[in-house]
């Protein structure tokens, strides 16, 4: 089992920058990737973000490429999510999870446990 709390969100106006964390523990942590989902009101949840176990491979949405960075410190067994150059689009609850696998998945299906979100909001 995994438990995942994820922190770091709130309100932020356009342009602006947060960095969301996912702290995790339990023991099948290990040897996986990560990643960031949001979901917005009314739409489906969406990948953001992926990062391998090992931290050299990183996957982003189209959406995202160039202003989010995801990162990991397997000893702190935290996963980070750096947003500058936030949009009012952005604006979702923010779930990181972790993956059956070492990979950087990008799909939803390919994870097993997920946090309970942290809200983002972007104001315009």
């Amino acid at each position: 089992q995994v438990q995942l709390v994820e922190s770091g969100g709130g309100l932020v106006q356009a342009g602006g920058s947060l960095r969301l964390s996912c702290a995790a523990s339990g023991r099948s942590y290990s040897s996986k990737g990560m990643g960031w989902f949001r979901q917005a009101p009314g739409k489906e949840r969406e990948f953001v973000a992926a990062i391998s176990w090992s931290g050299l491979v990183r996957n982003y949405a189209d959406s995202v490429e160039g202003r989010f960075t995801i990162s990991r410190d397997n000893a702190k067994t935290t996963v980070y999510l750096q947003m500058n150059s936030l949009k009012p689009e952005d604006t979702a609850v923010y779930y990181c999870a972790v993956s059956r696998q070492p990979p950087a998945a990008t799909m939803s299906g390919e994870y097993d446990y997920w946090g309970q979100g942290t809200q983002v909001t972007v104001s315009s």
